[in-house]
């Protein structure tokens, strides 16, 4: 009896000692993923979205102001020039599609810079049919009239697009009415002004004073529901008050979901719809003819915030990849390799896209999106067991 009790008590003690050696050890795992949850978040805003952000504001002011050059004064190099700036900011939004949620999604800033197919119709009207909406247009103010009163379908980059290329060539300055300038100068100032918001809507007080100034001149708004933080104060400060982040973890799963849905929509929409005959005339770029090149960019988002920053800011140590291998290697490993192989597939389609959109090669790079989409998708099931 008194041997039973011994060992009954021995036990017991041992027990109790593991019990708090295991609530001790998954307190401290709690609290590194916590701290490397903030690594990551700091790291994607500060190398990923902003400099992102900073390089599509420039780049589609110079667009703007190359395109008000051009109304006074079209040449054939004027219009090449502006072409190439339209190439080069268009690959900055493609990339900054894996966070399409914050500024982009709270201002309704993707669907007003980024729809299409372009209303045709709807433009052709306005050219020959609407001479008091050309006027506004050619206004002071034009920019403003062009983002409050033509409609997405008429606005961003594929009416500039549709200016500026035809079959994926810089058109001839004389093949450019004048309306179709006004008409430029205006979407064009007013890409400007979304690109603005969405750079100092995460940047806060970090973006160029200027830019803050117009936003201002303009009343539009840059800061989280109104309030005192920037989008990207607000991820920073996740798990804290004021943030809409309930924790850190938790920002990695809007991060994360970011890349799924873009990696879910270049292949079930963006390619799939003209590949399988959904709808042929939902192709994204055809006038410039760079949709591969759109897609890939649209990927390269997602590597870059899985990989930690973009080319020549990248931090491994501080990545989605380095926190999610840390815990289940497998996972990451399939990320990774799903990444890799949909710019592959997507590099394999013959271009332009518009032209060779029903080539089975296409539907390959969708079964990669999917894959990609997918793996993204094992991440977060993950970060919903450590939340």
């Amino acid at each position: 009896m008194k041997n039973t009790c011994i060992k009954t008590l021995l036990l017991s003690a041992t027990l109790l000692a593991s019990a708090s050696f295991i609530s001790c050890r998954d307190e401290n795992d709690a609290t590194l993923d916590d701290e490397k949850a903030a690594q990551v978040a700091e790291q994607f805003v500060d190398h990923t979205v902003a400099p992102t952000y900073t390089a599509l504001a420039n780049k589609t002011e110079q667009l703007a102001s190359q395109l008000a050059a051009l109304r006074l004064n079209a040449t054939d190099a004027g219009v090449e020039a502006a072409c190439q700036t339209f190439l080069e900011a268009r690959e900055q939004w493609e990339k900054s599609e894996a966070f399409l949620f914050g500024a982009a999604g709270d201002f309704g800033i993707d669907p007003h810079i980024d729809s299409w197919p372009l209303d045709e119709d709807a433009f052709r009207t306005l050219m020959y049919e609407s001479p008091a909406m050309i006027s506004a247009l050619d206004g002071e103010d034009g920019d403003v009239v062009a983002g409050e009163r033509l409609g997405n379908a008429l606005l961003g980059f594929h009416g500039l697009e549709y200016i500026l290329f035809v079959d994926g060539h810089a058109k001839r300055a004389a093949d450019i009415t004048e309306n179709e300038w006004i008409y430029a100068a205006a979407v064009a100032g007013d890409l400007r002004n979304r690109c603005y918001q969405l750079e100092v809507g995460w940047l806060g007080d970090k973006a160029p004073q200027s830019h803050v100034d117009k936003l201002d001149e303009l009343e539009m708004a840059y800061t989280v529901a109104g309030g005192n933080y920037s989008y990207g104060e607000n991820m920073k400060n996740a798990g804290r008050p004021g943030s809409t982040y309930a924790s850190r973890i938790a920002a990695l799963m809007a991060i994360v979901q970011g890349c799924s849905d873009i990696a879910d929509e270049v292949g079930s929409s963006k390619i799939y719809a003209a590949w399988h005959g959904e709808d042929i005339t939902y192709i994204e770029s055809p006038y410039s003819q760079k949709s591969i090149i759109d897609f890939y960019n649209n990927i390269l988002s997602i590597r870059n915030t899985y990989m930690g920053g973009i080319e020549g800011q990248r931090d491994e140590e501080k990545s989605l990849h380095s926190f999610v291998k840390s815990h289940d290697a497998a996972i990451d490993g399939h990320v990774t390799t799903a990444i890799e192989t949909a710019l592959q597939k997507i590099s394999a389609m013959p271009a332009p896209f518009v032209l060779h959109y029903s080539e089975a090669a296409n539907g390959i790079a969708v079964e990669a999106c999917s894959e990609l989409s997918d793996a993204l998708g094992e991440i977060n099931n993950m970060l919903r067991e450590l939340n």
